[in-house]
């Protein structure tokens, strides 16, 4: 039997963030699972249940400024890519730890979430992580034509958006939930350069654990993800230099699937992939 929860996290500088705890009867294992861009934490229910359900106790949240972790205003929320690392991610880390105590723990990274990790003040207490559609997004290995609408959306969209409205609007062109500014803002900067948060080390970013972090990760990603082609995810697994990284393709042709794309894994119909996390983390 699994016993779901809906608690609030607060992080160290006071923001309260919303999250869904997953307890088994008994775990072997505690699991964070860390959002796409923009994307609620909802979106992973069935998939934390069927962790749960296989032994793990999991955590999964709303970053800053989405979801249930959007207080009034969007505008008035300082949420960064930044913020949801180093801030958001330490702090469900923490209550991943403090509920389910003497275990190992493991992340689940969907794109940004897997993207984030050496930001972690605590990313030392990561024994693995397994990441799916998570890439440094970098527009200059991005194939043509899907690299034509991710041009407008990051280098016309965003920029007209946070003008206009000061925060991005991704909803309206089915890219997840409303963005605060400077979130947006650096998801362009990353995204047009390589090695993606890599691009302000040293600058907004002083102090960071990606080179230093020797963990074991798996990464997943499938051909028809415009996003997250080999040549990106190989592309942000080089930060994570010291890490022991396999990179699996899927070709969904070859499995009998439709599609896949950026977000296909975690969809319920696609549960027998689920195994692939599930055996990792085993």
């Amino acid at each position: 039997m699994i016993n779901k929860e809906d608690i609030k996290i607060k992080c160290k500088d006071g923001f309260e963030l919303a999250a869904t705890i997953y307890k088994p009867e008994l775990s072997k294992g505690a699991i964070m699972i860390a959002p796409a861009t923009g994307i609620k934490r909802r979106f992973y229910n069935s998939f934390a249940t069927h962790l749960s359900e296989n032994g793990f106790g999991v955590i999964c949240f709303d970053n800053r400024g989405i979801g249930d972790s959007k207080k009034g205003d969007i505008n008035s929320i300082d949420a960064s890519l930044i913020h949801w690392g180093k801030l958001d991610m330490t702090a469900v880390m923490e209550s991943l730890k403090l509920n389910f105590p003497n275990q190992l723990y493991h992340i689940v990274g969907h794109s940004a979430g897997g993207q984030l990790i050496g930001l972690m003040d605590n990313a030392f207490d990561v024994h693995s992580f397994f990441n799916f559609a998570s890439s440094s997004g970098s527009l200059k290995n991005m194939k043509y034509p899907f690299k034509l609408s991710a041009l407008f959306f990051l280098n016309i969209y965003i920029p007209i958006n946070n003008l206009l409205f000061g925060k991005t609007n991704s909803q309206w062109v089915g890219m997840g939930e409303t963005l605060p500014k400077k979130v947006a803002s650096q998801w362009k900067k990353w995204c047009n350069s390589r090695g993606y948060v890599a691009t302000d080390f040293g600058k907004a970013i002083e102090k960071h654990h990606f080179f230093e972090l020797k963990c074991s990760s798996l990464w997943l990603h499938a051909i028809d993800d415009g996003i997250a082609n080999l040549d990106n995810v190989k592309d942000m697994t080089r930060i994570y230099s010291n890490c022991n990284t396999e990179i699996i393709t899927l070709n969904p042709k070859k499995i009998n699937k439709k599609n896949l794309g950026h977000m296909g894994f975690f969809s319920s119909k696609n549960k027998d992939l689920w195994n692939y996390a599930i055996d990792f983390f085993q």
